[in-house]
C-alpha cells in the first residue's frame, strides 16, 4: 500500500500535463500537514492536493472539498505571499525517489521574477513540504519544522539553507548502466540469495510489495534469482523500467472481500485472485484509495481526548454496575436474616446469653424442619434479635438503593454508548465539536471560556432524499435526536432506532403511511449510524413519534417507546441523496 517513486513518477507526468503552465489562483492549508493549491488554465480551474500526512503523505489532484480554519496557519500565509499568482513552469522527481519539486515564478514587490520551488517530500513520518527560494536555497518556511535537536543531519525552518535528504546508495530505477548493477548485485548478494526485498535493495522508489511482484514476473519467466543469471535479470529490469520511464501504466487498485488491498501503476500479476478496478489517471486511483483511510485516521486523532473520557467514564459506570449487581446478590439473603429475627423473637425464652447458636423449628416452612441459626455468645437473646433485624434493614435499604442506582447507571452506560457510536461515526470536524459541546453540557468535560470571540455554527442533522422522494432526518449527537424527535418532527412522523443498540434517532416526515422503499432505507440509514453498522440483521425498531416518550430528567437522545414494530436491516453504504 506504499505510494512509491515509481507510482509518483507515473504521477509527475500527469501533473506535468495538467498543470505546467498554469496560474496559482488560491492556496489553502485544510490540515496542519496537508495544502491545496488552485490552479487555473484556459479557463478551467484544478485543485492539487499536497499532503505531509505521516501516514497518508500524497500529492494528486482532487475534487473533493475541506473545511478551512477560520485563521489561516503561517505556512498557508507563507505561500500566499510568494505564490499566489505564480505561474508553474516545472515539475521534477529527484532520482525516481519520493522527492518532488515544483517551481514556481512569480513577481516581487519591485516587479522582479523570482523562481520559487515547492519541494515535496513524501517519506512517511519524515514527509514534509518546503518552499525555497531558489537564487539563494533559503526556506521561506516548511510546513514542519525540523530542529537540529531533531535531525543532526539538516534543518528545515524559515531562513536556513535548504539540504536535500541524505542520498541513496541505491541505483535509480530509469538510469543505471549495466556495470552499475552488477556491481550492485554483488555488494548485496554475494554472500546471500536474492530474497524478496531484490529490487527494493538495488532501486530507488521500488516499495517492497513492487518487489514481490516483479520477483514473481521473474518466477514466471523461469529465471532462477542467483548470480549466474544476472545478464538475464539486468535485461528484465532494464525491460520493466524502461516501459515505466515511456509512461506505460496500468492503474489499478486490488481488493480482496470488498477490502482494498493494494494499488500501483504497473499490474500486479500477483494478485491475480484479487478483484481489480482499473482507473483513468493516478490522481482518480489514490484519491479514492487514501481519501476515506486518510479522513478517518485524521477525526480519530482529533476526536482521541474525546474517547479517552468517554471511554474513562464508561469504565467508571461498569464497575459500578458490577458493585451494584454484587450488593443486590448479597442483598438476596436478607429474607432469611429476617426470618433468623423472627424464629428468635418467638423462642427468645429458650436463648440463654452464652449460646453459640439455637435450633429451633421453622414454622415457616411445609416441612416444619429444625433449622440452626447463629448466635453471638456476648451479648443477651434480646440483642441477638436486634442483630438479625438490623442487619435486615440495612440490606433491604441497600438492595433498594441498589436497584434506583443500577437503573441510573445502566441510562447513563446507555448514554455513553451512544456517544461513543456517534463520535466513530461522525464525518466531519464540526460534528466532533458539536459532541464536545454536548459532553460540556452534561458535565463530563469541565466548561472553558474560550477567548476567541467567534461561535461556529452547530451542524445540522443529516437529510436525505428516499427513493419515493420522501424527507428523511438523521440526528448526528444527542442534542440533534432530542431536537428531531422531540421538536422538529410531527406526531404522525414514523420514528426509528436500533433496538437497544446506541445509535442515531431517524425521522421519516411522512405524517402517515410510509412506502415499503422508504422503510427500509430508514431503516438501513438507522443500522448504519449505530454502534451496529458493521454487524447483519440488527433490528430497528419505528413507531409514531406520538408513541416516543422523554422521561423527566433523562440525559439528551434517551427516550421510552411503545406500540413499535421492528425491521432486521444488515446495514450498507446509504444509497440514497443526501441534500
Amino acid at each position: 500500500m506504499a505510494l512509491d517513486g515509481i507510482f509518483l513518477h507515473s504521477i509527475v507526468n500527469a501533473l506535468k500535463e495538467d498543470f505546467l503552465n498554469s496560474r496559482v489562483e488560491k492556496i489553502n492549508q485544510p490540515e496542519k500537514d496537508e495544502i491545496i493549491l488552485t490552479f487555473k488554465k484556459n479557463r478551467k480551474t484544478q485543485k492539487l492536493l499536497i499532503s505531509a500526512s505521516s501516514n497518508f503523505a500524497r500529492i494528486n489532484i482532487t475534487n473533493n472539498n475541506k473545511e478551512n480554519p477560520l485563521k489561516a496557519p503561517m505556512f498557508c500565509m507563507v505561500l500566499r505571499k510568494y505564490l499566489n499568482t505564480a505561474t508553474l513552469i516545472n515539475i521534477t522527481q529527484i532520482d525516481s525517489d519520493r522527492l518532488i519539486v515544483l517551481d514556481f515564478e512569480s513577481s516581487d514587490e519591485l516587479g522582479f521574477n523570482s523562481v520559487y520551488s515547492l519541494i515535496v517530500e513524501i517519506m512517511g513520518r519524515h514527509s514534509n513540504i518546503s518552499l525555497v527560494r531558489q537564487r539563494d536555497n533559503i526556506v521561506m518556511d516548511s510546513i514542519k519544522h525540523i530542529t537540529a535537536d531533531i535531525n543532526t543531519y539538516r534543518v528545515l525552518y524559515s531562513g536556513v539553507e535548504y539540504k536535500y535528504p541524505p542520498a541513496s546508495p541505491k541505483l535509480n530505477s530509469f538510469n543505471f548502466s549495466k556495470e552499475d548493477f552488477k556491481n550492485r548485485v554483488v555488494e548485496l548478494y554475494s554472500e546471500k540469495a536474492i530474497d524478496n526485498k531484490f529490487f527494493t535493495s538495488m532501486f530507488t522508489g521500488v516499495s517492497s510489495n513492487l518487489s514481490k511482484e516483479l520477483i514473481f514476473r521473474l518466477t514466471k519467466e523461469n529465471i532462477d534469482l542467483n548470480l549466474d543469471n544476472i545478464e538475464k535479470i539486468y535485461d528484465f529490469c532494464l525491460d520493466i523500467f524502461s516501459k515505466i520511464k515511456e509512461n506505460d501504466f496500468f492503474f489499478a487498485s486490488y481488493s480482496n472481500n470488498g477490502i482494498l488491498k493494494d494499488f500501483h501503476c504497473i499490474e500486479l500479476t500477483s494478485l491475480e485472485n484479487f478483484h481489480c478496478k482499473s482507473y483513468e489517471n493516478p490522481s482518480t486511483l489514490i484519491e479514492e484509495f487514501y481519501f476515506e483511510k486518510d479522513k478517518h485516521d485524521r477525526l480519530n486523532n482529533r476526536s482521541h481526548d474525546l474517547q479517552k473520557i468517554v471511554n474513562n467514564n464508561i469504565d467508571r459506570v461498569k464497575k459500578k454496575i458490577k458493585i451494584l449487581q454484587n450488593t443486590l446478590k448479597e442483598c438476596e439473603e436478607k429474607q432469611n436474616i429476617n426470618l433468623y429475627g423472627e424464629l428468635l423473637t418467638a423462642n427468645i425464652y429458650s436463648i440463654k446469653k452464652g449460646d453459640k447458636s439455637i435450633d429451633v423449628l421453622n414454622y415457616y416452612s411445609e416441612k416444619e424442619e429444625y433449622i440452626t441459626i447463629p448466635l453471638n455468645e456476648f451479648k443477651t437473646p434480646s440483642e441477638n434479635v436486634q442483630i438479625y433485624y438490623k442487619k435486615y434493614t440495612k440490606l433491604k435499604k441497600a438492595e433498594e438503593n441498589a436497584v434506583v442506582q443500577l437503573k441510573i447507571a445502566k441510562d447513563e452506560l446507555n448514554y455513553l454508548e451512544s456517544v461513543m457510536a456517534n463520535i466513530v461515526n461522525a464525518d466531519n470536524y464540526t460534528e466532533i465539536e458539536d459532541i464536545k459541546n454536548e459532553l460540556i453540557e452534561t458535565g463530563y468535560i469541565a466548561f472553558k471560556k474560550s477567548k476567541k470571540n467567534s461561535k461556529k455554527k452547530p451542524s445540522k442533522p443529516m437529510h436525505f432524499i428516499s427513493s419515493d422522494n420522501i424527507d428523511i432526518y438523521v440526528g448526528k449527537n444527542n442534542i440533534q435526536n432530542d431536537y428531531l424527535t422531540l421538536k422538529f418532527a410531527h406526531k404522525n412522523d414514523i420514528w426509528l432506532h436500533t433496538k437497544n443498540i446506541p445509535g442515531s434517532h431517524v425521522i421519516i416526515k411522512c405524517n402517515g403511511e410510509v412506502p415499503e422503499n422508504t422503510l427500509l432505507e430508514a431503516a438501513n440509514l438507522a443500522g448504519y449510524y449505530s454502534k451496529s453498522k458493521t454487524s447483519s440483521n440488527v433490528p430497528v425498531d419505528y413507531t409514531e413519534v406520538k408513541h416516543v416518550k422523554k422521561p423527566s430528567g433523562s440525559k439528551p437522545g434517551m427516550v421510552i417507546y411503545y406500540t413499535n414494530k421492528t425491521i432486521y436491516i444488515t446495514p450498507e453504504i446509504p444509497k440514497v441523496s443526501q441534500i
